[in-house]
Protein backbone atom coordinates (compact mmCIF):
# COMPACT_ATOMS: atom_id res chain seq x y z
CA UNK A 1 0.00 0.00 0.00
CA UNK A 2 1.37 3.81 -0.72
CA UNK A 3 2.11 6.18 1.53
CA UNK A 4 -0.74 8.27 -0.22
CA UNK A 5 -3.28 4.97 0.71
CA UNK A 6 -2.46 4.86 4.12
CA UNK A 7 -3.54 8.60 4.91
CA UNK A 8 -6.09 10.40 3.56
CA UNK A 9 -4.89 13.64 5.65
CA UNK A 10 -1.07 13.76 6.62
CA UNK A 11 -0.07 15.86 9.76
CA UNK A 12 3.09 14.48 10.19
CA UNK A 13 4.65 17.87 10.27
CA UNK A 14 2.14 19.34 12.48
CA UNK A 15 2.92 19.43 16.35
CA UNK A 16 0.53 19.07 19.34
CA UNK A 17 -0.44 22.68 19.75
CA UNK A 18 -1.27 22.53 15.78
CA UNK A 19 -3.18 19.91 16.25
CA UNK A 20 -4.89 21.50 19.18
CA UNK A 21 -5.33 24.57 17.30
CA UNK A 22 -7.31 22.50 14.16
CA UNK A 23 -9.42 20.74 17.17
CA UNK A 24 -10.80 24.07 18.81
CA UNK A 25 -11.42 25.47 15.06
CA UNK A 26 -13.08 22.54 13.79
CA UNK A 27 -15.41 22.62 17.32
CA UNK A 28 -16.12 26.33 17.04
CA UNK A 29 -17.03 26.30 13.45
CA UNK A 30 -19.47 23.65 14.79
CA UNK A 31 -20.83 25.75 17.86
CA UNK A 32 -21.39 28.60 16.11
CA UNK A 33 -23.09 27.02 12.85
CA UNK A 34 -25.58 24.59 14.87
CA UNK A 35 -25.90 27.17 17.72
CA UNK A 36 -27.26 29.88 14.82
CA UNK A 37 -29.84 27.28 13.80
CA UNK A 38 -33.19 26.63 15.35
CA UNK A 39 -35.36 23.90 14.08
CA UNK A 40 -38.60 23.85 16.15
CA UNK A 41 -41.55 21.98 15.46
CA UNK A 42 -44.71 24.06 14.32
CA UNK A 43 -48.04 23.49 13.18
CA UNK A 44 -46.66 24.19 9.72
CA UNK A 45 -45.26 20.80 8.15
CA UNK A 46 -43.67 22.48 5.61
CA UNK A 47 -41.82 24.66 7.85
CA UNK A 48 -40.66 22.24 9.33
CA UNK A 49 -39.27 20.22 6.49
CA UNK A 50 -37.70 23.75 5.86
CA UNK A 51 -35.68 24.32 9.04
CA UNK A 52 -34.90 20.82 8.83
CA UNK A 53 -33.02 21.41 5.80
CA UNK A 54 -31.25 24.24 6.84
CA UNK A 55 -29.93 22.80 10.23
CA UNK A 56 -28.83 19.79 7.71
CA UNK A 57 -27.15 22.53 5.04
CA UNK A 58 -25.59 23.91 8.03
CA UNK A 59 -24.32 21.04 9.50
CA UNK A 60 -22.58 20.32 5.72
CA UNK A 61 -21.32 23.74 5.90
CA UNK A 62 -19.43 23.39 9.17
CA UNK A 63 -17.45 20.54 7.51
CA UNK A 64 -16.48 22.21 4.97
CA UNK A 65 -15.12 24.91 6.96
CA UNK A 66 -13.44 22.35 8.73
CA UNK A 67 -11.48 20.99 5.70
CA UNK A 68 -10.84 24.35 4.05
CA UNK A 69 -9.36 25.08 7.58
CA UNK A 70 -7.32 21.52 7.12
CA UNK A 71 -6.57 22.40 4.04
CA UNK A 72 -5.20 25.99 4.65
CA UNK A 73 -2.85 24.04 7.36
CA UNK A 74 -1.68 21.13 5.11
CA UNK A 75 -0.37 23.65 2.48
CA UNK A 76 1.16 25.86 5.27
CA UNK A 77 2.83 22.63 6.37
CA UNK A 78 4.42 21.36 3.01
CA UNK A 79 5.25 24.59 2.50
CA UNK A 80 7.86 24.53 5.26
CA UNK A 81 8.69 20.83 4.54
CA UNK A 82 9.07 21.27 1.09
CA UNK A 83 6.99 18.32 0.57
CA UNK A 84 5.03 17.93 -3.06
CA UNK A 85 2.78 15.11 -2.52
CA UNK A 86 1.71 16.70 0.57
CA UNK A 87 1.34 20.34 -1.00
CA UNK A 88 -1.21 18.40 -3.79
CA UNK A 89 -3.26 16.82 -0.87
CA UNK A 90 -3.21 20.15 0.63
CA UNK A 91 -4.32 22.58 -2.48
CA UNK A 92 -7.35 19.41 -3.16
CA UNK A 93 -8.73 19.25 0.55
CA UNK A 94 -9.03 23.10 0.21
CA UNK A 95 -10.82 22.93 -3.28
CA UNK A 96 -13.04 20.00 -1.48
CA UNK A 97 -13.58 22.23 1.60
CA UNK A 98 -15.05 25.46 -0.81
CA UNK A 99 -16.93 22.92 -2.64
CA UNK A 100 -18.90 21.77 0.32
CA UNK A 101 -18.75 25.14 1.85
CA UNK A 102 -21.32 25.96 -0.65
CA UNK A 103 -23.23 23.24 -1.55
CA UNK A 104 -26.40 24.91 -1.07
CA UNK A 105 -25.52 27.55 -3.43
CA UNK A 106 -24.27 25.13 -5.64
CA UNK A 107 -27.27 23.24 -5.63
CA UNK A 108 -29.66 26.14 -6.06
CA UNK A 109 -27.61 27.76 -8.81
CA UNK A 110 -27.98 24.30 -11.08
CA UNK A 111 -31.85 23.84 -9.85
CA UNK A 112 -32.85 27.55 -10.65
Amino acid sequence: MTEDKKKLIDLKGANSTMKLGLVLYAAIVIALIVGACHAYAAGDPISTVNKLSEFIFSLIRAIGLILLGLGIMQVGLSLKSHDPSQRANGFLTVAGGIIITFTKEILTMITG
